[in-house]
């Protein structure tokens, strides 16, 4: 019993997946946030473009 015990303790195969889950899930926020970020700019960036074009044929 006392060598299943200690083997499961030393067992590292859950923990490990556990970390990478949490890595992903962080990479995959990171993503998601400059994904937002980029179309806020991109589309500040469209409408600042497009009041300089409207102006060009008043």
């Amino acid at each position: 019993m006392k060598r299943l015990i200690a083997r499961f303790i030393k067992d590292e195969r859950g923990a490990t997946a556990i970390e990478y889950g949490l890595i992903v899930g962080l990479v995959a926020l990171a993503i998601a946030v400059g994904a937002g970020k980029l179309g806020t700019e991109l589309n500040a960036s469209f409408d600042r473009l497009s009041v300089t074009v409207s102006g060009w044929f008043k």
